[in-house]
C-alpha cells in the first residue's frame, strides 16, 4: 500500500513552488503583493462513514486566476466541488466567498451571491433556440428550476447576442440546441453561466468528451474570459493538456488530502505527485508549448 504523503513534505514543496514563476498564464500574482482571495476554503472536511473523502483542505482562489484541481479517481475532487457549491455540507471547516461565510448556505443562495458551476455533461434544453438559452439565463440566479418558465423581454436579445459573439456562437443563435455539435453545446453552457455575471466559476471536467483541438479551443476561451471578466475559475480535469497547459496554478489531492500545490512546472516535477498520480507520464511537450505560447 502506498504511504500517505506527509504534511511536512507538502509544506516544503509549496515553499519551493512559490519561487517558481515560470510557465504562468495571463494571471500574475506577486508574492509581495498577492491578489485578494475571492473564494477561500479553510480546513474543509467531509467523511462518509469511516472514509475521509476530504480531509483538512485549505486553499484560496483570486480574481482572474485559473486554478486546476487534479488527482486520481477517489482523491476527493468531486466531493470538494459538492462542498464548495453546497450540494454537500461540510463536517468541519469553513468556506468564504468575497469574505462572507457561506459554509451553511444552500447552493441556490451561493449561486445568487456569484458562485456558479458547470457540469461534465452540458446541461441545455434541446428544444430551445440558442439565443433563448441566453435570454432566460440572464434573468436567473441559477440554471435550473421552474424559474426557467418566467417570461423574458425581447430587449434581452441584444445582451444575449453579445455573449454569443464572445463565445463564438453568434452564427448559430437561431438554431435549436439539439442541432449543435457537442463542442458548441459546451460553449453554450459556458455562455449561460457567464451571462449571470458570477465572480467564481467551478468547472467540473469542462472538456470531457471533446477531441484535442476542441479542448484547446474551449480552454483558450475560458482563459481569455477569466482575464477579461476577472473571473476566478476552479476546474477539475483529467486531460493533462488542459490542466498543465492552461492553469495558472495546480493543486493535487490524494486520499482526501492536498499533497502538492504550485505551478505546472513544479507539479510536473514533484516526486510525491508522480508517485500518487502522474506516474511516468511525459509532460515536456505540453509544458514547452505553454511557455512558447
Amino acid at each position: 500500500m502506498m504511504p500517505k504523503p506527509s504534511l511536512q513534505s507538502h509544506d516544503a514543496r509549496q515553499a519551493r513552488a512559490s519561487n517558481d514563476a515560470s510557465a504562468r498564464g495571463p494571471y500574475q500574482q506577486s508574492a509581495a503583493n498577492p491578489a485578494p482571495a475571492v473564494l477561500r476554503a479553510e480546513s474543509l472536511a467531509k467523511s462518509f462513514g469511516g472514509l475521509k473523502a476530504v480531509d483538512g483542505l485549505s486553499f484560496s482562489l483570486a480574481k482572474g486566476e485559473l486554478l486546476g484541481l487534479i488527482g486520481p479517481n477517489g482523491a476527493g475532487k468531486t466531493t470538494c466541488f459538492h462542498l464548495l457549491h453546497g450540494q454537500l455540507k461540510a463536517d468541519h471547516g469553513a468556506i468564504f466567498l468575497q469574505d462572507q461565510d457561506i459554509t451553511r448556505l444552500a447552493s441556490t443562495r451561493r449561486s445568487q451571491m456569484g458562485l456558479a458551476r458547470s457540469f461534465q455533461v452540458a446541461a441545455v434544453y434541446p428544444a430551445l433556440r440558442v439565443i433563448d438559452h441566453l435570454r432566460f439565463a440572464q434573468r436567473m440566479p441559477v440554471l435550473r428550476g421552474l424559474r426557467w418558465l418566467e417570461n423574458v423581454n425581447a430587449s434581452d436579445a441584444s445582451a444575449a447576442m453579445i455573449w454569443l459573439q464572445r463565445l463564438q456562437l453568434d452564427n448559430q443563435a437561431h438554431r435549436f440546441a439539439h442541432e449543435l455539435a457537442y463542442s458548441d453545446l459546451k460553449r453554450l453552457e459556458l455562455a449561460m453561466v457567464l451571462a449571470q455575471r458570477p465572480s467564481v466559476l467551478l468547472m467540473d471536467e469542462p472538456t470531457a468528451g471533446l477531441p484535442a483541438a476542441a479542448r484547446q479551443s474551449l480552454m483558450r476561451l475560458v482563459r481569455q474570459l477569466a482575464s477579461e471578466e476577472q473571473l476566478a475559475v476552479l476546474l477539475t480535469e483529467h486531460a493533462m493538456d488542459v490542466v498543465f497547459g492552461f492553469a495558472d496554478r495546480l493543486m493535487v489531492m490524494h486520499r482526501g488530502r492536498l499533497i502538492a500545490e504550485g505551478s505546472a512546472q513544479a507539479i510536473a516535477e514533484d516526486e510525491a505527485v508522480r508517485e500518487a498520480y502522474l506516474g511516468s507520464l511525459k509532460l515536456h511537450a505540453i509544458l514547452a508549448a505553454r511557455v512558447s505560447g
